[in-house]
This record gives C-alpha cells, structure tokens and sequence, in this order.
C-alpha cells in the first residue's frame, strides 16, 4: 500500500483560500481522472466539500507524488501553485488512513463529530467507482472509512458533541437563544434544493417555521422537498396557491418557486438560508438592501414577524455577498465566521464539557484500533497474489508430473492413478500449508510486505501471474452493486 493524500481543509487554510479553491461542476471528475492519467497514480479519489478539498491516491514514488498532486490540485482550483502550497497537508501510509478515518468519525470538521461527512465520503466513492478511477485500495478505503465512522457514532456520545454545520449555523444566528424558540412562527427562505439545503430547510421545519420557501433552478426538485416537508408536519390536506406550488398542511406552509423569484421572496423572508452550486454571488449586497427597503414599506399587517433578516451562507464559493455583514438590519453567518465561532472555547467547563471530551477520546480510541486493523489485512491481501501463484505453480508441477507418469506406466488403472495423484497433491499441500499460512500472519505485520518479495524470489515465481491474481483481485472488489462479481458500494 502506497496511499498518498495532499489536501487542504479549514484547518490548514483561511476561508479566503478555501472559496477560491472550490471545485465546481464537473472539476471533481476531471481531478480524478486526469490524477489517475499521471504516471505516478494507479488509483484516485477525491473528498471535496465546504470546508475540505483532499486527493486520494495509489501511487508509487512518494516525492513524485505529492509534487504531481499538489500540481494537478493547483491546476484544477484555479489557486497558483506558490499560493496554495503553504496551506497544504500530505499523509502517507497509515497516517493517510488514520486521516481518513478520523474525518469519517467527524474529528476533522469544523463542528466535531457531525455526521453530514458520511454521505460526502460515499459521495466521493461513488464518483470514483462510477470512473473507474477508485481501485481495490481506495474501495476498501473508503469503504471501511464508511464502517468506522458509523461504528464511531453508534458505540459512542460523539453525536452529543457534534452537529450539522446546518444546526451550528442556525445556533449562530439564535446567538444564544434555543433554535426552535428563536425560529417559531417566523418564515424562511431556503436558496437551492441539494442535501446541505435539503436538511437546512428540514431543520427549519422541525424547529416551527411558519412559512417555508424554497427556491431552486430546478422547480421540481424544489417542489418535491417542499411537498415531503409538509407531509411530515402534515395536519389538514394539501392546497395549492396561484403563486408557484403551495403544500399547507397545519401550521407549516411549504412553497416551492423558482429561483428567478428570490427577489421577489426577500422582502418577506426572516431567515434566508443559501447553499447553491452557483460560481457568482447569488445575493448580492445591493439585492439585499433593496429587500430590506420593500420590507419596511410593507403594510403593518403583512410585515414580517422579526425586524432584522438573519441569512446563513453554507456555500462555497459564498453564496451571499460578505458586504452583507455591514449592512444594518442584516445579520449573516458564513462558512469564514462559523470557522471562527467552531475555533472559540466553549467557555463552559463541567460535566457535559467533560463528556464530550470523552466520546472525543472513545472515537480517537476506535480510530486508532481500525487503523491497526485496516493496515495488516491490507498487508495480509498484499502476499495473498503470490501465495496463489505459489499453489498454481505447485498444481501445475502435480499435473505435469502426472502426465509425465501416465507415459512411464500406461497400465495403471483409473483407480490406481487417482490414488497417486491424490498422494502427490497432499505430500504438496502439506509441504506448502506450514510456509504459506507462516507468510500470512508475518505479512499481515509492520514491514511485512517484504516477505512476500521473499516467496517470489524463493520460488522463482513468475511476475506476470502474481500481477495477473492481483488484477483478477482488484475488479472483484471493484464491481459494482449489481456487477455479477459482487462488488458493493
């Protein structure tokens, strides 16, 4: 195993950095792909979200591969090479495994023990199978990276201490105040319709929004969420209005427009939450002091419930213009300013801190113990291709040396020759079975890849077969679900 990581997170960089390093579109595909076209990678992977940007890779010069990564991640983002690489970290080996896990687990993010990075770590196997690009390293990778992170959360507290970056937002805005009290009754407005906005405008829901909009490009994507959320606090059947699609049901009204209907909503929005694709500004200062003018001008009876519009910007690149923090009457919480309130000491010692700290210790405890785990059957499936190669050449020399005597003693009789080729193959297995069970288990241990280099040279093995098991290994693992040969996502 040779596994490389170089990456960037809102540990290692400032916001600023990060914003201009997003990749957007299709980047994360073309990242992967022209990674795996560099010589020094075999397998590529990529984990991108709000606040991290990491490439994954199989590769088999270390110093080679870090310079053609920190190249290629250069080349993509936009960002200059002499920029970016102050901001960059490199694992190698175990330690890129123990980085992995330990983001999976929510060690890493910005709000500790969040569990929104599951789906972004399957998201990024699933970009890597469906390319082709993640092989039988990184699939097994990624794959226990997923086991171990949902083992984190189910055999410890870590869900107590940690949040959605959603929630943390939202607690942000509140400044202090419980969410639901703070969002009873007031109305929102949700800008896009993936899953960081899909589970802000369900976080809204639940905490008793009175009016819930959602505005996407895709009105029917938008409108599905809608109706969804109103089904789940449904009270009364559904009514449809004559302004784009309307869900009522109880207290919560549900509305899906489309995005070109932003302006128009502003006016009427309390709290805006905004998490698109878009590479521009999608809420431009200027926008929002019109909205605020059109607010203060609206009839007593129609004005909104709050005085002030609280507005949330989980998107990177932002979704809405940082002039917004000087304007009066708007109060905004970004991804640079929930970095900054996720840095800040909690300043409450005792017993709920002492807990949290804790479940921090069982996970980094769990962490540690896969690691160990990951890393010798990694060893162990490193010796199985020649150990195979080894029992194919001895099951060759058996049948040759069977033929040979077939054509000394033509008069054996089936029964006889069966019985010979059947001592033949134990005397072989038995000779084998002590030396290859013995290179397993000292595989499977620190430094241990070299004994099956040892088996090789030995037994004067062909290269050709133990490279030919190997690949034979490599697409079982990476085939998909419904793939005959069984792989699994």
């Amino acid at each position: 195993m040779s596994l490389l990581v170089v990456g960037l997170s809102h540990r290692s960089a400032p916001v600023s950095v990060l914003e201009r390093a997003s990749l957007v579109g299709d980047e994360q595909a073309k990242l992967v792909q022209d990674t795996l076209a560099a010589e020094p990678a075999t397998e590529a992977a990529v984990l991108a979200t709000c606040n991290r940007i990491e490439l994954y890779a199989d590769v088999d010069k270390f110093h080679a591969g870090v310079a053609e990564l920190s190249t290629l991640l250069a080349q993509h983002t936009g960002v200059g090479l002499d920029e970016l690489t102050p901001y960059l970290y490199v694992h190698y080996e175990d330690r890129a495994v123990h980085h992995l896990f330990s983001v999976a687990c929510g060690l890493d993010s910005m709000v500790v023990g969040e569990g929104q990075i599951l789906g972004q770590i399957k998201d990024a196997l699933a970009l890597g199978q469906e390319l082709h690009t993640a092989g039988r390293l990184l699939n097994d990778l990624f794959q226990q990276a997923l086991r171990v992170g949902k083992r984190a959360h189910s055999e410890t507290g870590i869900d107590r201490a940690g949040q959605s970056l959603v929630t943390f937002g939202l607690e942000q805005l509140a400044q202090g105040a419980p969410v639901a009290e703070w969002a009873r009754g007031k109305r929102a407005l949700v800008i896009g319709a993936g899953s960081m906005s899909s589970l802000a405008a369900a976080t809204l829901a639940r905490a008793g929004v009175a009016e819930l909009v959602i505005a996407n490009r895709t009105l029917e994507r938008a409108l599905r969420l809608a109706e969804s959320l109103a089904e789940q606090h449904a009270a009364t059947p559904a009514a449809v209005s004559a302004v784009g699609e309307e869900t009522l049901r109880g207290s919560l009204v549900a509305r899906a427009v489309p995005r070109d209907r932003v302006s128009a909503e502003l006016p009427h929005a309390d709290i805006v939450v905004s998490c698109t694709g878009a590479t521009g500004l999608v809420l431009t200062a200027a926008e929002l002091r019109t909205a605020l003018a059109q607010r203060a001008a609206c009839p007593p009876g129609a004005h909104p419930a709050a005085a002030d519009v609280s507005l949330l910007d989980l998107a990177m690149p932002r979704d809405i213009d940082a002039a917004a923090h000087r304007v009066e009457g708007l109060h905004l919480v970004d991804i640079e300013s929930l970095a900054e309130a996720a840095a800040e000491p909690s300043g409450e010692p005792g017993s709920s801190a002492g807990a949290m700290a804790t479940d921090v210790d069982k996970v980094r405890a769990i962490v540690s113990e896969e690691v160990a785990a990951f890393g010798a059957a990694q060893r162990a499936a490193h010796i199985t291709p020649t150990v195979v190669a080894l029992r194919t050449m001895a099951a060759d020399v058996v049948a040759s040396e069977i033929a040979r005597l077939d054509g000394r003693l033509p008069d054996l009789d089936d029964k006889q020759r069966a019985e010979i080729t059947q001592t033949v193959r134990r005397v072989v297995d038995k000779l084998l079975h002590a030396p290859t069970v013995r290179v397993k288990q000292l595989a499977s241990t620190p430094g241990g890849a070299g004994y099956a280099d040892a088996l090789r040279e030995l037994f004067d093995l062909d290269p050709q077969a133990v490279a030919a098991v190997s690949r034979a290994d490599g697409s079982a693992r990476t085939a998909g679900p419904n793939d005959p040969k069984g792989g699994r996502a």
